[in-house]
């Protein structure tokens, strides 16, 4: 029973984290939209690494000099590109979809595509309250995208965003490799950092001069720090707790929340249907959060 007691409150700071960093995800469409003219998805991306990697290194750097050491490269690598590519993939859906649609079909496409994952390379057991919370969650997602009076869809823009939800599950996958045994600063610094000099070519011959107004600098500055180093922090030290399915499904509180920041402060129109969606989602939340876990050897290390 005292066992039992260890891995519920273990696995619920765990959620805690992740719906944590979550939030503040679901600031950065809503973020993006306050950038200057003269920003485009590719700079934001590549400048949002590039802050929140530096960040995320002095972080690491002051803790430990040689933090990086015994990271295997590989999955490095790997979960590098897929976090620039994630960037990418966002940043351009959002610009052609819109904040609350690219945002949805981003994330809301992930849990399925870290669900099937998680199966394969981790052998991740999904649990009936996985299921249940991913369906409401897809429902919910369904319903916010395709019922809001003022948003519009775009099919190129559906793809990308799809493309950044896939990105984001490989990313989760690759994580949740390299965490047992190492710090998630220093992980977080390290595949951040990777990432960041992955997408930095695409600012070469790139229009800056809208960072050096005061908007433009806060939007970064907020992107790199809040919506990146910190909130990944957050989630690398839950996904830890958890697992990846269940760690990429709590991230649909980002469109809960990009949705009611595109209400209060976008001044977009959302019907009583998309409403429904965003309860749905909160519902499938609810359900991950509150649902006892299955017994897990060795979860309460």
């Amino acid at each position: 029973m005292e066992k039992q007691k260890k891995l519920i409150s273990f696995e619920l700071k765990g959620v805690m984290l992740i719906l944590s960093a979550a939030v503040l995800w679901g600031t950065t469409g809503t973020s993006q939209a306050f950038a200057p003219m003269g920003s485009t998805p590719m700079t934001i991306g590549a400048l949002r690494l590039a802050v929140g990697g530096t960040f995320l290194f002095i972080m690491a750097m002051v803790r430990d000099r040689k933090f990086y050491r015994n990271i295997p490269m590989k999955p490095v690598l790997a979960a590098g590109v897929f976090v620039a590519a994630y960037q990418i993939f966002f940043f351009w859906g959002v610009s052609l979809t819109g904040v609350a649609v690219g945002t949805i079909v981003g994330i809301g496409s992930s849990p399925v595509f870290a669900g099937i994952l998680g199966r394969l390379f981790l052998n991740e057991k999904l649990q009936p309250k996985w299921f249940a919370a991913t369906i409401c969650s897809i429902i919910g997602c369904s319903l916010l995208a395709g019922n809001s009076s003022t948003l519009t869809v775009s099919i190129p823009g559906i793809f990308l965003s799809a493309g950044a939800g896939l990105s984001y599950a490989i990313f989760t996958i690759f994580i949740k490799i390299l965490l047992p045994g190492r710090r998630a600063e220093a992980v977080t610094a390290v595949v951040f950092c990777t990432g960041a000099v992955l997408i930095l070519p695409l600012l070469y011959g790139a229009d800056l001069g809208w960072t050096l107004q005061p908007a433009g600098f806060l939007v970064v500055l907020h992107l790199g720090l809040i919506a990146t180093a910190i909130s990944y922090i957050l989630f690398s030290r839950g996904l830890a707790m958890t697992q990846a399915s269940t760690a990429v499904t709590l991230s649909l509180a980002e469109p809960v929340t990009a949705g009611i920041l595109g209400v209060f402060i976008l001044g977009e129109q959302l019907s009583f249907i998309a409403w429904c969606g965003v309860f749905c989602i909160l519902l499938g939340l609810t359900i991950l959060t509150l649902c006892k876990p299955a017994k897990r050897r060795g979860a309460a290390r």
